[in-house]
Parts: structure tokens; sequence; C-alpha cells
């Protein structure tokens, strides 16, 4: 027994050290069992709910923590403050949680929890349950919560409600207690502001008993389909409801999150992917609609075969796209979309959503912290989807993400994308910050490492950090293996400052019969440069200037054109001079970065002549 005793505390000090070295990754993992009760006449419904808690930690934990978001659809909660006080509030929210009724608020009452089988304390304090535990959860042991709560959905407002502006019953995510995530910052408690959401990686099973005319849709693999019928039955099988109440089993292997959605006028159609998941459609039977929810499908069967090959395999056999929600929003194994929009937006709305299946609900970042890593990468891959699905055939489809960008970066509202989501001043900053800057990250890494070298870093990541909560430094640590280029000093100025990238030519002057080109950097964010000259006799050739702390060079991004590779630029230097073996007036015209993917907030200095 001394032994096994002397033995365990070995591997918990050998573990703890090596977590503390930061040399290992360990994330939670939580397995839900629930069971609801929905009532489609008043919008109640009570649940139980058996959670098993995995601490693969290497601390003891003495409290846990869960959302309980529907209590934020209340009049003086958190996110009701926050949006009645910001100078530009969100229109789907503005003063409307201020004016809920008690019959419209949405909310969460626990009314009992065990753990182990033994009652414990707890206070909900706006959206958050605090509990404090009878016994700690040591590294490496479980713990079961036994739960029974009851609930009301709000009013449709943001994301989870009843009765949307285009009539879906129910839009139900976030509508369960959820433990909210430890990770090797600690606790993520966040309180429900309005933002985007982090979550523990596990397992969902999940029964829900509704009304027999509703249909469901949502995450999870129907488990009784031929007992339920709506579609998801087996071709061929007569399915009878002997009861007024339907109860829709699900489960939902090795996700972070579980919605679902509910209506008794859907229409449910199902396509399969060539070697790829089922998809499924969810959506009103609205005359107006029914035949662009039917052209959307092949386009999303594209969708998935794009993202599949540009990021890496969808690894689950479904995904469903549903009408509902306020806009649109990304779940595990779905998306909830408004529907009554034209052609173009219906499948863009489609591509931004199912593109966060990769960049959150497999690579799951903390979308409080690193809104931007989500947002941004979804908004970069979904653009470049677009128009190639679409057949747009744009050479510079990212161009509005570039304009977006530099909106915010000279509007003097910009914050550092370090900046925790719910902190943003203006919701304009948060916006344009999470959305188009990050595309811009993205899109500017070719830049610097070769298109190339982006696409295997992009396809890397996702095989090095799927099922886990990657954070920036991460990303940037594949970027560098995949490249040899060295890139903190990218990371750290495009994320954690507001410097902005301002080159210009400041002077071009002749001696000799060479042609000297001096170039001045103007921002305080440096960047290697790529200096293109176009001779009056007809050729282009390149210049490159690497920046010496990338301690690296890129391919050359055009091969076509002869370039040539220069010594390293300091970031100190303001200045950097390069010597064209030609004389002025054989020189047609001098351009920095004619690929614009370079963000240089002021290129009317990038040319001569001018």
């Amino acid at each position: 027994m001394m032994l096994k005793k002397i033995a365990h505390i070995v591997f918990l000090i050998a573990f703890a050290t090596t977590a503390q070295n930061n040399t290992s990754y360990w994330q939670q993992h939580v397995d839900y069992t629930m069971n609801i009760d929905m009532n489609v006449k008043n919008f109640q419904y009570q649940g139980t709910q058996e959670l098993v808690y995995t601490n693969n930690s290497p601390d003891t934990l003495n409290q846990v923590f869960y959302h309980l978001y529907f209590n934020a659809f209340q009049p003086g909660s958190e996110m009701d403050v926050r949006s009645i006080n910001l100078p530009d509030p969100s229109p789907k929210i503005m003063d409307k949680i201020s004016k809920l009724k008690p019959k419209e608020i949405g909310y969460i009452k626990v009314s009992s929890l065990s753990q182990n089988g033994k009652t414990v304390q707890h206070k909900t304090v706006g959206t958050v349950l605090e509990v404090m535990l009878n016994k700690p959860i040591l590294p490496g042991e479980k713990a079961t919560f036994s739960m029974q709560f009851e609930a009301q959905v709000p009013k449709q407002i943001r994301r989870s409600g009843r009765n949307n502006k285009e009539g879906v019953a129910l839009s139900m995510t976030q509508w369960y207690p959820k433990m909210a995530e430890y990770d090797f910052e600690g606790w993520h408690a966040d309180p429900y502001i309005a933002r985007e959401f982090h979550g523990v990686w596990g397992n969902f099973d999940v029964t829900i008993n509704i009304d027999k005319d509703y249909t469901v849709g949502g995450s999870g693999y129907l488990q009784n389909p031929n007992e339920i019928g709506h579609g998801y039955q087996t071709p061929g099988t007569k399915v009878k409801h002997k009861t007024d109440k339907l109860a829709w089993h699900f489960k939902a292997p090795n996700v972070h999150d579980f919605a679902w959605a509910a209506d008794p006028e859907y229409i449910h159609d199902s396509v399969k992917v060539p070697d790829g998941p089922t998809l499924h459609f969810l959506y009103k039977n609205n005359e107006e609609i029914i035949d662009k929810w039917k052209d959307l499908q092949p386009k999303t069967v594209e969708l998935m075969q794009y993202f599949s090959e540009k990021i890496g395999k969808y690894p689950y056999d479904q995904y469903s796209v549903i009408q509902g929600g306020d806009g649109g929003m990304e779940y595990a194994m779905c998306t909830l979309i408004t529907g009554e929009r034209n052609f173009g937006s219906l499948v863009g709305v489609t591509a931004h959503e199912m593109a966060h299946s990769w960049f959150q609900h497999i690579l799951a970042t903390n979308e409080a912290k690193h809104e931007w890593m989500d947002e941004g990468f979804t908004s970069y891959i979904s653009t470049l989807a677009m128009n190639e699905v679409m057949k747009q055939n744009n050479p510079n489809s990212l161009k509005k993400m570039y304009i977006d960008y530099f909106q915010l970066a000279i509007s003097g509202v910009e914050q550092p994308q370090t900046t925790h989501a719910d902190r943003y001043a203006h919701n304009f900053a948060y916006g344009n910050s999470a959305y188009s800057k990050g595309a811009v990250f993205l899109s500017q890494l070719g830049y610097i490492i070769g298109e190339d070298n982006l696409a295997k870093t992009i396809r890397r990541y996702y095989d090095t950090w799927k099922f886990k909560h990657p954070t920036p430094n991460d990303f940037k640590r594949v970027a560098e293996k995949v490249s040899g280029i060295q890139l903190d000093w990218y990371l750290t100025d495009w994320t954690q400052t507001t410097n902005w990238i301002d080159y210009g030519i400041k002077e071009v002057a002749e001696k000799d019969n060479v042609t000297i080109v001096t170039i001045e950097r103007i921002g305080l964010m440096p960047m290697p440069l790529d200096l293109y000259v176009e001779f009056k006799d007809g050729p282009v050739e390149s210049f490159y200037a690497p920046l010496r702390m990338m301690r690296g060079e890129k391919e050359n991004p055009i091969p076509s054109i002869n370039r040539t590779v220069l010594v390293d630029w300091p970031w100190t230097n303001p200045t950097y001079v390069i010597e064209i073996p030609k004389p002025i007036s054989e020189i047609k015209a001098i351009a920095i970065d004619i690929t614009g993917t370079m963000a240089d907030v002021n290129p009317s200095n990038n040319t001569y002549p001018n």
C-alpha cells in the first residue's frame, strides 16, 4: 500500500512539473446526460442533468462554475446594462432586454444539485452558478454532478429565443446549465454579455420531449429515427405517433456544445456529400423561400468539400443548416441562420457559419479572449470559398476585409486584439477587429511566409490542434515550423498593439547610372518589403528586403518575375536603400507590394512616379 501511495505522489509531482514547464497539454472532459420536457404553450421546460466531470488538470479543484445563459435575458442583467451604456449598441439588442415582461424573459433556475450523491451548496449570480464542492476533485479524478432545473425560453433577441422574426418557434442555443471551462489559465466563468463562447470538450446524450407536431434539428445523431419520423426515418418506414409528445434522443460525441431548434412547419431535406457527411436542411414551409433553400443544398455540398480540402476533412457524419436564430451563428454540427434572404446572402451566411465548424467547433479557441482567431480565420476562408463556389472570379476577394481594417486603424477607437471581447468600448471596434483584422492577419501571413506555406500552415494547424483549445501562440508555432521563419514579432505587433503598417518611397535618385531608391518606414509596425520595378523595355523585376527578425526568407511569390534578395532590414532603421543597376531613364514605374496583401494604411506613397 505504501509503495502505491509513493508511486501516486511521484506521478502527481511529475505531472504538475511538466504542466508548469509548459511541455504538456491537457484539457478537461465532460459527459452530459440530459432529459428535458418542453411545454410549447408557455415555452417553459423542466430538465434533469447528470454531468460526469473529469479533472485532467494538475490542479485540485475546490469549486466549479456553470453558465446559465438564459438569465441574461432579464431587465437589469449585465447584458442589458452593457447594451444600454454602449455608444453604439448592437441593433439586435439595444434596450430590448429592459422591456421584457415576466412571461417574455429567459431564465434557468437550478432547483437541486449534488456531487457524487451529496447535496452541494450553490448560488446563482447573474448568468453564473457558483458551486462550492463538498469534496475537492483531485487531478485525474472524476466527479458526478446531478441536477434538476427549470427554465423559460426568452423572447427572441440574441441567438436564443422563441418566435423569431421569421416565425421559427424555438431556437434553443446555450439553453442548458453548461459547465465552465477550466484550463491552464484557470476558470473561464465569464458572465454572458452578448459575445460568444468557450466550452469543455465532451459527449452529449440529450433527450428532448416535445409536441409530436414539432420537427427538431441540431447537434448530434438522432438515435431513434424510425420512432420519430419527421424525415429522419429509414426510407419506406411508416411511422405512427401514439402519444402527444415524442422523445427525441440525440447523441453528440466529442463536441463542446449542443444546440437545437424546433418548429411545426419545418420542411426537412437531406443530401449526402460524396465521401462526406449527410447534410440536413430544416426551413419554414414558406413558398417565398423554398426554391432558394432547395438551390442552397448543392452549394452547401460544394462548401463542405472546399473546407474539407483546404483545412481538413470534416470529422462528423452530419451537418445541419437550420432556419432560426437572429442572423447566423455556429454550433456543434449545425448552424442556425435566418432564411428570408436573397440567394447570395443565403449561401454567404451558410459559408461563414459552416467554416466555423472548423474554426471554433473543431479548433476550439477561447472566443472571449481570442475572438479574432475564429471570426477572422472563418472570414478569410469563407470569403475564398464563396469566390470559388459562386464563381465570382474576383482576384482580390479579400479587398473588403482590408478596407474595413483600414477604417478601424484610422478610427481612433481601435483596441488591441488581446482585449477581452466584452471589454471593447465600441461594437464597431470589436466587429472590425475580430472579423476584418483577423482575416487580414491570415492573408498578410501569406505575404510574409508565402501562400504555399500559408496553405500548409492551415492544414497542419488543423491536424495538430483539432479537438483541442489552441491559442494564438499555438498557431504561430505551427506557422514557424512550416515556414522556417520566426514570427513572434508579427503576432506581437499585430494582435497585442494597435501599431499600423505604413511604408513609402521617400526618394528616387541616380548616381553613376544606378537608380537609388530610399524606402521609409513611417508606421510603427515593421514588415519585410517587396519592391517591384517595371522597366521601359518591358520586364518587371522584384527586390526583396527580408526583415532581420524573421531569420529567414519566403520563396519568390511571383516565380515568373526575376527577384533579387537583398540584405536583411533591421527594424530599428527608419530607412532602407535599394540600388537598381539601371538609370532612372530606363525605369517606367516602381511600386511597393503590387499584390496588395501587405496592409499598408497609406498606399498613396507606395509608387513612383506618384
